[in-house]
């Protein structure tokens, strides 16, 4: 896949001509000039042939140095040819950038996403925490993009394809809407499709700006306190403040019952029970019926949401997955929470 020119080393045999004047000081006639010109010529062009192929493999091999979101310092090809993305969420970028036809493998989360080649026709990785490292030492892409899930206890583990070319750009997830603007404004600049970027984060900003303009209206008596369930009981998870998903409630015009908590974690049931929320969400896909499990819950017959049946699905891919994508997932809770304020398109 890497193009790679090898220099040719021309070197050049000069024979000098001697010619010798009279002692009258007779200048030499065309005759006998004219051989020192041809050497000459020969010499320039030769010269422009070895500028040229030294241009060529300069450019060829041509990087630029910055830092990837992670803090580390990487080498971004100029010309990027082949991707493999060990993330969802940031294949939903690629593909958002009009990249997906230069993805040579994928995680098997990404399958479905609009955009990408077939997986039949792809390498697709079944583990994002571990990945098969002979199967990308033999795609050997240009660029290889991972969050901070994958080899997260390990110390370089992909030195050995930087070593054989390919840049490797960490893209922790994120935890604030600012942080996934920045990403996707980094990866559209590192990829050479900073147009593409920058009309995607104008959409952005345009939707987020319009929530919250409808938010501002919304008055503080009327604004819903919200339970967001990312696992089922019995080791139930959520998160507080420090965390895109409770931005994205508060955005809307809602409030956080564990904003007093900072990040991800697990919560107890005792906790939910007294905080009362007024709507539960979740983003459980992995059960039969995640709305039904917390209404039958024990002991939370009584909270404000379960007795009045206020138990929502959102959309597990818009709000697990850190990417512009998040839109979809605040629009659906926002009319659900909202009805009179939001209106669906």
């Amino acid at each position: 896949m890497k193009k790679k020119l090898i220099s040719i080393l021309i070197t050049v045999t000069m024979l000098t001509m001697c010619a010798c004047g009279n002692s009258g000081g007779k200048s030499q006639d065309a005759s006998q000039s004219q051989p020192d010109s041809k050497v000459t010529e020969s010499e320039s062009t030769k010269e422009n042939a070895k500028d040229d192929a030294k241009e060529a493999e300069s450019s060829a091999n041509s990087s630029t140095t910055a830092t990837d979101p992670s803090g580390a310092e990487i080498s971004i090809p100029e010309e990027v040819n082949s991707i493999v993305v060990l993330s969802p969420a940031l294949s939903e970028i690629i593909t958002a950038l009009d990249l997906g036809d230069k993805v040579v493998g994928y995680d098997s989360y990404s399958a479905d996403i609009e955009g990408l080649p077939d997986s039949e026709s792809i390498t697709v990785f079944e583990n994002i925490t571990t990945p098969d490292m002979e199967q990308l030492t033999a795609l050997n892409p240009d660029i290889l993009l991972v969050t901070n899930e994958t080899f997260y206890d390990q110390e370089n583990p992909f030195q050995t394809l930087i070593d054989a070319g390919t840049c490797v750009i960490c893209v922790p997830n994120r935890d604030n809407i600012a942080g996934i603007k920045s990403d996707i404004e980094f990866l559209a600049s590192a990829l050479g499709a900073a147009e593409a970027g920058a009309a995607l984060l104008e959409d952005f900003d345009t939707q987020l700006n319009e929530l919250a303009d409808i938010a501002a209206k919304i008055p503080q008596e009327e604004r819903k306190r919200v339970y967001f369930e990312i696992a089922p009981a019995p080791d139930m998870y959520s998160c507080g403040k420090d965390s895109y998903i409770n931005e994205m409630l508060e955005w809307i015009g809602a409030e956080n019952i564990l904003a007093d908590q900072s990040g991800w974690f697990t919560v107890s049931g005792e906790t939910v029970v007294a905080a009362n929320p007024d709507i539960i969400f979740t983003n459980v896909n992995y059960t039969d019926d995640p709305v039904q499990e917390i209404l039958n819950r024990d002991g939370w017959a009584d909270i404000s949401a379960v007795s009045s049946k206020n138990v929502y699905s959102v959309d597990n891919n818009a709000s697990s997955r850190p990417n512009h994508n998040i839109i979809k997932a605040m629009r659906q809770m926002a009319e659900i929470l909202y009805p009179d304020y939001y209106t669906a398109e």
